[in-house]
C-alpha cells in the first residue's frame, strides 16, 4: 500500500506585472492558508489520520516553496522537499511518470504543485463516483490537500482508476475566512 498526498500551492499574488509566473509569491490569504493546512496536518498525523511523509517532491516555483514554508511553520516540522523542475506547470502524464520513479522504499509521498496538473492527476487516478471526487472535479482550490490511497507495492505500478480518495481538505473547510471571495 502506498499513500500519495497532493497539495496545490496556496493563493499567490499578481501584484507585480513584471514578475515571471515562476516568481510569483503567496499573498496574505495564501500564507494564512498554508499555515492552517500545516496545523491541520500536524493534528491529523498526531491522531493517525494522515501518515508522516517519507518523501516530498515539489515544484521549485516561489509560490510552492513559500507554501511548504507555511505548512512547515504550521506543523512545527520540516518536510525536506526535493525540488523537481518537471513538476512546474506539468501535465498529469508527466506527474504520473515522476511518481512512477519514486523509490520503492518510500510509502507516504507528498507532491506539491500546480493546477491543472494536480487536479487532472487526481481525476485520472481516482475512479468516478463519491462526493469528494465530485467536489475535486468541480474545483481543486489553492492550498487544498488530497490524500490518495493506492493498493500497489511499488510506485512504478501507479496507473489510472485505482486510487481511493481518502481525504480532500480545502482551506475553507478549516477556516471559512479562507474561502472564495464573494
Amino acid at each position: 500500500m502506498k499513500t500519495l498526498t497532493l497539495l496545490r500551492h496556496a493563493k499567490s499574488g499578481y501584484d507585480d506585472p513584471l514578475l515571471r509566473d515562476f516568481d510569483r509569491p503567496l499573498n496574505d490569504r495564501g500564507r494564512r492558508a498554508a499555515m492552517t493546512v500545516g496545523r491541520w496536518l500536524r493534528q491529523a498525523q498526531d491522531k493517525g489520520d494522515m501518515p508522516d511523509f517519507d518523501h516530498v517532491a515539489a515544484s521549485p516555483a516561489v509560490r510552492c516553496r513559500q507554501t511548504i514554508e507555511g505548512v512547515e511553520a504550521g506543523m512545527h516540522a520540516r518536510l525536506a522537499p526535493i525540488y523537481e523542475s518537471r513538476i512546474y506547470l506539468s501535465s498529469s502524464a508527466t506527474l504520473v511518470e515522476l511518481i512512477a520513479g519514486f523509490d520503492a522504499h518510500h510509502d507516504h509521498a507528498l507532491l506539491v504543485g500546480h493546477n491543472p496538473g494536480l487536479e487532472d492527476l487526481l481525476l485520472e487516478l481516482v475512479p468516478p463516483g463519491g462526493r469528494m471526487r465530485e467536489e475535486a472535479e468541480l474545483k481543486y482550490p489553492t492550498a487544498t490537500l488530497a490524500r490518495l490511497d493506492l493498493d500497489i507495492e511499488r510506485w512504478a505500478q501507479v496507473d489510472g482508476g485505482r486510487a481511493v480518495l481518502a481525504q480532500f481538505i480545502r482551506p475553507r473547510d478549516l477556516d471559512p475566512s479562507l474561502g472564495p471571495d464573494d
